[in-house]
């Protein structure tokens, strides 16, 4: 495959199915947006149900081969597939910045999380078979053994596509499952369509990794409530996700869920508070905000408050604002979509209606939001109680431990949060008091590691991602007894 088959405005106009490209059921197309332009690159299938089947089929058809496959040819299938995402580095990293307005250094971190979710494929193992004596039989013994789940269901969002995608696909791949796959409306060559085709390139099976693009008004019910699915994997708001968590138990398919955030950044009196300061500016302000483990409430001790609103604000204005897919030197982009642009503005004029002092940016020009901070919030106002999934920081006083916690903690969410003191025992009991999946001490909360559970308590999710978290929600534990000498039923004479 040349780099031009890679550019934006390459052929992207096909499905992925069986190991075939192949046109959609209907003629209907999506229009694929550069969001700095706000012009349309290229074009992709708009898929009917009908396509949702064809994949789930050819999947299902794949997957008894796939899982007998040794599993050291599983691993050089995976080891392929991080060479041909290795090799093609500059089209990834271009089509990032045309498809989901992302900087360079973003669309950097992004390709390396992404191939650090194959990495991670590489080293998982199903756990060992057990054998275990029979407790109450005698001359029984039980052994346990894990097989793949089967068919797995990827719905992955528009604001991290390639890794939202390849951390759910590379590990369900690696232990013997098959997927279709269906990308973001926003980010369907990102999300999609470029994994398909290095997959091919890899020497994916055909039927072991399906792609199928469309609108979720569309195809989404099908997709995941397709009985042949036995795990949905969905990253996006807890709204939709309660949704696809109902649909998909239908089937008894288990949904793997990671959903929304409002992460608290607590900012202590024995902060060093420079460092606190230009840590929650990129807490606030990477990927202009728009992930879900960003900051959104910067929780800050009185005596601190004002020193460190001002040296946020110094931050927040030394962004470079500008179109990643022209300038390298670009630290800020757009937002992803007008939606997204009018929700953030709306929740800022809440905010200030509510009492708030804007201290820097509130407007927006085209879908570039500007780099927003705001003083003398409530956790009550908009732009805290809501997650604005975008680059406002809301900034909080309290006055004492007990104060920073109650804060932190008056959220349906739960999935990250950061803690800033120098007092590193101070900071242990804090973090053991706030109600996240993930907390991050003298650091912001914007981590992800592949030897660490990813996930979220409350509203923000259900399972994990990672290493042996994630091999718990692709493979299934079955029961083998062997009973060797005849076994006394005690009913006969």
């Amino acid at each position: 495959m040349s780099a031009h088959e890679l550019e934006p405005t390459a052929d992207w106009s096909q499905l992925y199915i069986d190991g075939e490209w192949c046109g959609a059921s209907s003629d209907e197309t999506i229009a694929v947006e550069n969001p700095s332009k706000r012009e349309a690159f290229t074009s992709v299938p708009a898929a009917s149900e009908a396509d949702v089947d064809a994949a789930y089929e050819a999947a299902e058809a794949a997957q008894p081969d796939w899982a007998e496959t040794p599993r050291d040819e599983r691993t050089e299938i995976v080891q392929n597939l991080l060479t041909q995402l290795n090799d093609h580095y500059d089209e990834i990293t271009t089509l990032l910045a045309t498809e989901a307005g992302t900087p360079s250094y973003r669309a950097t971190a992004e390709f390396a999380t992404a191939t650090g979710d194959l990495k991670m494929a590489l080293n998982l193992e199903a756990p060992d078979e057990e054998v275990r004596q029979s407790p109450s039989i005698p001359d029984k013994d039980n052994h346990v053994v894990y097989e793949p789940v089967g068919v797995v269901g990827i719905i992955s969002p528009w604001n991290f596509p390639l890794h939202l995608s390849l951390r759910a696909l590379a590990p369900a791949i690696a232990l013997g499952n098959t997927v279709v796959l269906k990308p973001a409306t926003d980010t369907p060559i990102t999300g999609g369509l470029l994994i398909a085709k290095l997959c091919e390139l890899a020497g994916v099976p055909d039927g072991v990794v399906n792609v199928v693009t469309g609108r979720g008004s569309a195809i989404g019910d099908r997709f995941v409530e397709h009985p042949a699915a036995r795990v949905i994997s969905f990253t996006g708001s807890t709204a939709v996700g309660k949704g696809v968590a109902e649909q998909a138990g239908r089937n008894l398919a288990l949904p793997a869920l990671e959903l929304g955030g409002n992460a608290p950044f607590i900012v202590t009196d024995e902060a060093d508070l420079e460092k606190a300061a230009r840590a929650g500016a990129f807490g606030s302000f990477f990927h202009q905000g728009q992930v879900c483990i960003s900051i959104n409430r910067h929780l800050v001790h009185e005596s601190r408050y004002d020193e460190y609103v001002d040296s946020l604000v110094e931050h927040a204005q030394s962004l470079n604002v500008g179109d990643p897919s022209e300038d390298d030197r670009a630290t800020f982009g757009p937002v992803q979509n007008e939606t997204q642009r009018d929700d953030l503005i709306e929740y800022v004029e809440a905010t200030l209606e509510a009492g708030a002092t804007l201290e820097t940016g509130g407007d927006a020009e085209g879908l570039f939001v500007e780099p927003t901070v705001l003083s003398g919030c409530t956790n009550e106002m908009a732009a805290a109680c809501n997650e604005h999934f975008g680059p406002i920081a809301p900034v909080i006083p309290f006055a004492d431990d007990e104060e920073a916690l109650e804060l932190a903690n008056d959220t349906e969410y739960g999935l990250s949060a950061a803690i800033q003191c120098e007092d590193e025992e101070r900071a242990r009991a804090l973090a053991d008091g706030i109600d996240a999946g993930m907390v991050h001490i003298n650091d912001q909360p914007i981590n992800e590691d592949h030897n660490a559970p990813f996930g979220g308590v409350k509203q923000s999710g259900l399972g994990r991602y990672h290493g042996e978290w994630i091999v718990d929600e692709l493979t299934e534990p079955k029961w083998i007894s062997v009973q060797h000498d005849e076994r006394d039923y005690l009913i006969f004479e």
